[in-house]
């Protein structure tokens, strides 16, 4: 009979995958030893490895060349880095290796900018792509960045307003994008996303604010659809919607030349997750070059903005069991060492799966559980997989510790759960370790952040200076 947790995974799961694999019946990732981090640094522990979002940035270059390629195509292909996804500077280093630009989302984004400008990390020539509302501190930022000379700052024009406030502040001639206000999915409590201006006001808008402005020049079409790139008959009609705007405003702004179609590519969820990424690329790249020929319209260079795509598969997190409660009948809870909420906040505020799994103990007999956090919020829980309603680990025993991985946590985890700051119930913010290989191509790894500890803790409320 198999009952074995390795048996489970064998039956469910075509295994071992790229990235995982066993040895002595042992969970690696990526060639980690998982033990063997745990053994070294304690858990729970957060690790990323760096190596990964350089793979990552270069399997997109690869996909869209390829398309480029195939379908003769006549512009130009750009990847730009999401900085909200993780704004960390092991993060940006890593990611600037491989030729990438930059997609911004707030004022202090543009500071981290010319601090990577001045370390020589970020070329001058790199696209430095402007999004979100823009208010004042945002305009002053962005302001000075194209004042200082950096050209290819592009804000993209988020509301009516922006135009006359950037150009209060920006003193030479400068480029912009406009977003589109793109339709969501039936589902969504909202007909039309707040970001942007509606499909039907972009060229009216342009003949009003752009056309005859001396100052400002229409360089990009900014179009971002919220659940992703999917292959959905909603994604290709908004992406028909897109062309058309992009069609007509090229007609009357030969400016325009670039189409940025923002980011959206999924990140795997689960050991059963397929998509095919090389298929949506190709297919994107001809629909943009057949709609364009139909149109006598030069097809644009295309922009992306990927970000829980560049850094997501990076991440992981890795957790002791330390005890089993009972609850009823059915159901047994398997208490973490540490929180869902303040670790992995997606669990919590958006139902987020991420792949998980054992690390240790594949050889030992599985029994179904629940996952229990430690704050007192019945909402710090995990309860399910992506594609089963349940969680299998292997049998709890006392003597014998059980660690279990959370993968492809990289993107927005640390920002949204507040990273250095104060955690739900006082919970400590765990470890944080990177890992990188060297020129001979051997793991290393370095302690980035300590666990939290209390005076860290005291500290932000307040007590430190009490006697």
């Amino acid at each position: 009979m198999n009952t074995k947790y390795s048996d489970l995974i064998d039956q469910t799961y075509y295994f071992p995958q790229e990235e995982f694999k066993l040895e002595d019946n042992e969970l690696q990732f990526h060639d980690i030893d998982l033990m063997e981090l745990v053994e070294k640094y304690g858990a729970p522990l957060k690790f990323t490895y760096l190596p990964k979002i350089s793979q990552n940035i270069n399997r997109a270059k690869s996909w869209f060349k390829e398309a480029i390629e195939k379908h003769d195509y006549k512009g130009n292909y750009n990847y730009c880095y999401c900085t909200k996804s993780s704004h960390f500077k092991h993060i940006l280093n890593e990611a600037l290796k491989n030729d990438i630009h930059i997609e911004t989302s707030s004022a202090f984004d543009i500071n981290i900018v010319q601090n990577l400008k001045s370390s020589g990390k970020l070329s001058k020539d790199a696209y430095v792509i402007c999004n979100g509302f823009k208010r004042d501190q945002y305009i002053t930022n962005i302001a000075e960045l194209l004042n200082s000379g950096h050209k290819n700052c592009i804000p993209i024009i988020d509301n009516y307003e922006e135009i006359d406030l950037l150009s209060e502040k920006i003193n030479d001639p400068y480029k912009i994008g406009i977003r589109i206000a793109s339709e969501e999915e039936p589902k969504f409590e909202f007909y039309t996303s707040r970001l942007g201006i509606g499909y039907k006001n972009i060229v009216p808008f342009y003949n009003r604010k752009i056309k005859d402005n001396p100052k400002v020049e229409l360089k990009m079409l900014h179009f971002f659809i919220n659940t992703g790139i999917r292959d959905t008959a909603y994604y290709w009609n908004e992406l028909n919607k897109c062309l058309k705007v992009y069609i007509n405003l090229k007609k009357v702004c030969p400016s325009l030349d670039s189409l940025n179609i923002g980011g959206g590519f999924p990140i795997k969820n689960s050991l059963a997750f397929d998509y095919d990424y090389q298929y949506m690329v190709s297919e994107i790249i001809n629909q943009i070059k057949l709609t364009c020929e139909e149109s006598d319209v030069e097809v644009p260079h295309i922009f992306t903005e990927f970000g829980s795509f560049t850094v997501g598969e990076s991440g992981g997190a890795i957790y002791e069991i330390l005890y089993q409660k009972q609850q009823n009948d059915r159901e047994k809870w398997n208490m973490i060492n540490s929180s869902f909420i303040t670790t992995l906040p997606d669990t919590w505020a958006i139902s987020k799966k991420f792949v998980m799994l054992a690390v240790n103990r594949w050889n030992d007999e599985y029994e179904r559980v629940l996952l229990g956090g430690l704050t007192c919020d019945s909402d710090d829980y995990y309860n399910s997989e992506q594609n089963t309603n349940a969680i299998y680990l292997p049998k709890y025993k006392k003597d014998k510790p059980l660690y279990i991985g959370f993968f492809n946590t990289g993107a927005y985890q640390e920002t949204i759960g507040g990273f250095g700051g104060l955690q739900h119930c006082l919970i400590p913010q765990p470890k944080h370790i990177l890992i990188d290989k060297d020129e001979n191509g051997n793991l290393v790894t370095e302690l980035f952040s300590e666990q939290q500890t209390s005076a860290d803790l005291l500290n932000i409320l307040g007590y430190s200076n009490e006697k």
